[in-house]
């Protein structure tokens, strides 16, 4: 560690994430399809908003570390036929730390032969199932990144001491994000126990493995360096995440209100091509940006453009009639639907 280094807080070298990206073109999507489309766009949805939050959660406590590192958020890697898709990686000054984020629900008991088992509630009735080991899937996770850079080394003494001290280096650990996850490990092993935690232990557990760790800091210069290395591996990999729903497409004209003679002024400046000029658009836009930035998320986590479009178009006058709009589910309804109905009052 250098005399003169500054760092003292940790910095996102990367903070975006593929899931984000799919949400956007997913819920851009829902106002497209007929009803059996948006039925299982909307689970698909949902899925991906609860493993956003997981990882939100996870940026929260990593922000608030107030630890030196560096943190890779989404990172893509390959090798040959191989690839893994990490969710964070934490660069601290001696140990990188590869988290798994699991937004896992019901609740999880680990064995003692280390199998993860699932206990959910249906129709009163309790079941079991057995879920993949998520400390197997990071372990893999660790595997490629060793092997990407063993591979990318051509001295043969370097790569020995690459593959012999790379564990020294690099920890595993699983993140369970759901603070509603009731996590039994009383019989796992120590070695297991030690690798799965909740959220709000991840910035403790991150300090006792740096205590605990008796390498040398490194440097503000060569802990960037270590970040960016990765960093540079990491693929954007294009994936097309509507083409299951073609069969769902109704087209955007075809919409329907809620009520047939519902067919405002709005709906026709939307047919026309000006709907973004109408000052119910720019009302309801302007009041999804102030909310964004009150609770500073991104403003499509409130409903994006074709979900504006389709609330204008269907103009619900209550909250039962809310969750008939595109993207509106009970919470979002809950949470936002006394504004929105105000604005629409108006016009």
């Amino acid at each position: 560690m250098g005399l003169f280094d500054k760092m003292k807080e940790p910095v996102f070298l990367k903070e975006s994430s593929e899931a984000e990206m799919q949400l956007e073109k997913l819920s851009e999507l829902e106002p497209l399809l007929n009803p059996e489309g948006q039925a299982k766009i909307r689970q698909d949805i949902k899925c991906l908003e609860y493993g956003i939050a997981g990882e939100k959660n996870i940026a929260f406590e990593l922000k608030n570390s107030h630890m030196p590192m560096y943190i890779l958020h989404d990172i893509y890697l390959e090798c040959g036929d191989l690839s893994a898709q990490i969710d964070y990686l934490v660069f601290t000054r001696k140990i990188c730390f590869v988290i798994e984020c699991k937004n896992l629900y019901g609740d999880i008991e680990i064995n003692n032969t280390g199998d993860f088992v699932r206990t959910i509630e249906i129709g009163g009735k309790k079941k079991k199932e057995g879920i993949y080991s998520p400390i197997t899937q990071n372990q893999r996770h660790l595997e490629l990144m060793k092997k990407v850079k063993v591979d990318k080394k051509n001295n043969i003494l370097t790569k020995f001491m690459l593959e012999r001290y790379f564990d020294d280096f690099y920890k595993s650990v699983v993140v369970l994000a759901n603070p509603k996850t009731v996590l039994n490990a009383k019989y796992a092993k120590k070695e297991v126990k030690e690798k799965v935690i909740r959220t709000d232990q991840l910035v403790s557990y991150i300090k006792e493995m740096y205590k605990q760790s008796k390498e040398s800091g490194e440097s503000d210069e060569r802990l960037l360096s270590w970040a960016n290395s990765y960093l540079e591996l990491h693929k954007e990999v294009e994936k097309n995440y509507i083409n299951k729903y073609d069969s769902y497409k109704i087209g955007e004209n075809l919409l329907k209100p809620i009520e047939a003679e519902a067919v405002t002024e709005a709906a026709v400046a939307i047919s026309a091509g000006s709907i973004e000029d109408s000052e119910i658009f720019q009302e309801l836009k302007a009041y999804r940006l102030m909310k964004s930035r009150e609770e500073k998320i991104k403003p499509y986590y409130i409903y994006n453009d074709n979900q504006l479009k389709d609330l204008i178009i269907k103009m619900p006058r209550k909250k039962e009639e809310l969750t008939s709009v595109a993207g509106f589910g009970e919470a979002k309804v809950n949470k936002y639907g006394d504004d929105i109905l105000k604005i629409l009052g108006k016009y």
